[in-house]
């Protein structure tokens, strides 16, 4: 079985490119999803004790714990020492439930690959990239974004021209998503020989 690490800065179409791979009947598992649900339950009792005040009802407030934990080197660092270990042991599960199954290919969607060192963990790298002036105008249009918020993430992003040159297959979402679904369609044939042509 094929490892795929799909990634992207913010705002590239990384979260709609990796639903195009699932569409294609490819395995994904996404780090972003399983943490919410790892908030929801097994992860909720160890962010309380880290960080008291911070659960309700047993599951993680993301807003208080952003409270906590945001312009806090330290607090992020611990905060990461208690989750990165469980989503990667939520990842290998996947990865050996697919793989017992006999899938071909499986996607572990990482919005963080190249700066958690998550490259060693898959086969295959797939970078999800767009022109800057559009990832601007997508992120801008999230609410509660601001030019400050998106320029302190870009800061701590790997750079997007960085991620392309050490990617094995780049996905461009400017050109739209037909296209990008041509693109993963293209990525799914050459790895397994198989799949439908780009419509």
């Amino acid at each position: 079985m094929i490892v795929l690490g799909l990634t992207g800065s913010i705002g590239m179409g990384k979260s709609t490119t990796a639903k195009m791979f699932a569409e294609a009947g490819v395995p994904v598992h996404d780090s972003d999803e399983t943490v919410h649900r790892l908030y929801a339950g097994k992860a909720a009792p160890l962010v309380e004790a880290a960080f008291p005040g911070t659960t309700s009802a047993g599951v993680v407030d993301r807003a208080k714990l952003g409270q906590r934990v945001l312009g806090d080197a330290a607090a992020l660092k611990r905060l990461e020492a208690i989750i990165h270990p469980l989503v990667r042991a939520d990842a290998d599960a996947f990865l050996a439930r697919h793989r017992a199954a006999g899938a071909p290919i499986a996607v572990l969607d990482i919005p963080l690959l190249f700066e958690t060192g998550g490259r060693d963990r898959v086969d295959k790298v797939v970078v999800v990239t767009a022109p800057a002036e559009i990832q601007r105008e997508r992120v801008l249009a999230r609410p509660g974004m601001t030019e400050e918020k998106l320029a302190s993430i870009l800061a701590k992003q790997v750079p997007d021209a960085e991620k392309r040159r050490q990617a094995d297959f780049v996905v461009d979402t400017g050109q739209g998503f037909d296209a990008a679904r041509a693109e993963v369609n293209a990525i799914i044939r050459q790895l397994t020989g198989v799949g439908k042509p780009g419509h």
